[in-house]
C-alpha cells in the first residue's frame, strides 16, 4: 500500500515515509478544530500531514501536536488547555454522527451529485475520471 502512495505522491512532491504505526487520531482532530477556530486550519493540517506521512511521527501524542501547533503560529499552551479540557469533543461527536448518518465509514469519502455517487478511499485519478465520465 505504501509503495503505491509513494508513487502517487512523487509527481506532486509528496514524500511518504515508512509508516509503522496507526495513531489515535482523535487528539489531532481536536487540535485541528482548535486551529480552525484560530484561522490556521490549513497550515496546521499541512504540518500534521507531513508529520505523519513523511516524518512518521505519532500525531496522537500531545507533544507532537504542541510542537506542530507552535510551528504553525498557534499558542501551544492554549491548545494544551483545550485538549485537556475536552473543548472539542462535542464538535467531533457531532461530526461523527453526521458521517454515520451519511453512511461514511472510510476517509476520504467523496460525494458526487450529493450522496448519489461516492468514491471511497484514496483512489487513483483514473477512478475519478471513470466515475465522472459515467455520470455524463
Amino acid at each position: 500500500m505504501f509503495d503505491n502512495l509513494r508513487r502517487a505522491g512523487a509527481p506532486y512532491g509528496i514524500e511518504f515515509g515508512r509508516l509503522s504505526l496507526l495513531p489515535n487520531s482523535r487528539p489531532a482532530l481536536a487540535a485541528g478544530e482548535f486551529a480552525r477556530d484560530q484561522g490556521r486550519y490549513e497550515a496546521f493540517h499541512d504540518r500534521l500531514f507531513k508529520a505523519y506521512f513523511t516524518e512518521t511521527r505519532d500525531i496522537g501524542r500531545l507533544e507532537v501536536l504542541l510542537e506542530k501547533a507552535e510551528a504553525t503560529g498557534l499558542d501551544p499552551v492554549a491548545l494544551e488547555e483545550a485538549l485537556r479540557g475536552n473543548l472539542y469533543e462535542s464538535r467531533l461527536d457531532r461530526a461523527r454522527q453526521e458521517a454515520d448518518s451519511l453512511g461514511v465509514h472510510a476517509i476520504p469519502t467523496f460525494f458526487i451529485n450529493g450522496a448519489e455517487t461516492r468514491i471511497v478511499g484514496a483512489q487513483s485519478l483514473e477512478v475519478f475520471q471513470k466515475t465522472l465520465r459515467g455520470l455524463g
